[in-house]
């Protein structure tokens, strides 16, 4: 099916080729920092192969909710929700002979991500320095891990809520009687995806120029210290360790929400013009001429008198309505949303934020479009996230393998249709 076919049967989803359209990554990552870097490669037009080990990617099993495959198996929405429009294939990578697999791939590829424990790569012979540079000078190895293989806690493992804990960002979050708290989403794990993918753009640019490939070492500690701003500004210029504030911004006042007679709103007046008009709509012009409040510096530390007169002003008034209004005025407003209220929203529909492709078998596959909007190459969904080696034949026959030779991997185990439990 064409690109335009694609996108004329479905909603958010590809209408050209991609801007990185002809560009081959093998994907060798689990979970979710990885695999998030790699799909939004594929979303625009890189070919991505995904090799998973013969028990498959762990995030297949982190459910309920389900999504039933054919044959019984079962595939949870965290591994759905990251994985589309790629191709599958599972390896053993601990055996030689899935290793000679990989070096092949390797040799058609582009990109590899991978995250295994610093060190294991070595120890398979397929160490950047040692092994892949000499042999593949164009390559462009990117290795996602949670602190690299230096410093003291270099070759450790870890997981986005323990990088939130020890990089201070969850204790900026939550407010004084919650103690420090958690972001609801994986922060840490999506950051550092997104840092890689910026990452690996950034390399093949500079490839363009030296026809040279190089080595990306991307690690949730670093993504995570990456995103402290302006905490970390704050105290590098007045010594003062941040507390979780809750919603007020430690900057910037006023910046909280508030409780209207039909659901609460998020307002943000950036500048001393946004607040004489938040004053205005409000009908408390006199608030943007009080001493205490004419200025940030003078709002924030009268942060709270300055919150009770403009919750009691929006305590009558219609939420939705009133964020509009300020919105058309030039004043940040918003009524806080839950997930499925903001999936369904008609700015989600108009910003095609919401992807639907219909499935062969029947049915729709339903996933978050993409953010990254581009004219003439736009990207989005193309395929669902592959089944378990799904392409696994395919793959290793765009490689020269035999059917015969394919077989043979089956037989030695290398090769995988069902995951190992």
């Amino acid at each position: 099916m064409d690109a335009g076919a694609t996108a004329a049967a479905g909603k958010g989803l590809a209408a050209s080729p991609g801007a990185l359209a002809g560009l081959r990554v093998v994907d060798l990552t689990r979970v979710l920092g990885g695999p998030y870097c790699t799909m939004i490669l594929a979303d625009h037009g890189a070919e991505v192969i995904k090799i998973e080990p013969p028990q498959g990617d762990e995030v297949r099993d982190w459910g309920p909710p389900f999504l039933e495959q054919a044959g019984g198996e079962q595939d949870a929405s965290y591994f759905i929700g990251v994985n589309r429009n790629k191709r599958g294939m599972a390896l053993d990578l601990r055996q030689p002979a899935g290793r000679a697999v990989l070096l092949r791939l390797i040799e058609t590829a582009d990109v590899l991500v991978e995250n295994f424990k610093p060190g294991t790569m070595e120890r398979w012979g397929l160490g950047y320095q040692a092994d892949l540079a000499p042999r593949f000078p164009r390559l462009i190895h990117c290795r996602v891990s949670g602190f690299g293989a230096d410093g003291p806690l270099g070759g450790l493992p870890g997981y986005d809520a323990i990088l939130q804990a020890m990089t201070g960002l969850m204790s900026v979050n939550g407010d004084p009687s919650t103690g420090p708290l958690r972001l609801g989403t994986p922060i840490v794990d999506l950051a550092t995806g997104l840092f890689s993918a910026v990452g690996i753009l950034m390399a093949l640019h500079e490839r363009a120029a030296s026809g040279r490939g190089q080595y990306l070492d991307m690690t949730l500690h670093d993504c995570g210290m990456a995103l402290l701003h302006p905490h970390a500004a704050n105290f590098f210029l007045n010594g003062t360790r941040p507390q979780p504030m809750g919603n007020p911004h430690p900057n910037l006042a006023p910046y909280e929400q508030f409780a209207t007679a039909t659901g609460r709103i998020f307002v943000a007046a950036g500048n001393d013009g946004q607040f004489r008009k938040l004053c205005q709509y409000v009908g408390r012009p006199e608030l943007a001429d009080d001493p205490r409040f004419t200025a940030n510096a003078g709002r924030i530390a009268n942060r709270e008198a300055l919150a009770e007169q403009l919750g009691a002003a929006f305590a009558g008034q219609d939420g939705q309505a009133a964020c509009e209004a300020l919105l058309r005025v030039g004043v940040p407003a918003g009524p806080v949303l839950a997930v499925d209220q903001a999936v369904g929203s008609e700015q989600a529909a108009a910003r095609a934020m919401v992807a639907e492709l219909p499935l062969e078998g029947g049915g729709t596959f339903r996933a978050l479009g993409t953010p990254i909007k581009l004219s003439r190459t736009p990207g989005g969904a193309r395929t669902p996230p592959p089944r378990f080696n799904e392409h696994g034949a395919d793959v290793l026959a765009g490689l020269g393998y035999t059917e015969t030779e394919v077989q043979q991997l089956r037989a030695e185990g290398v090769l995988h249709d069902v995951r190992r439990r």
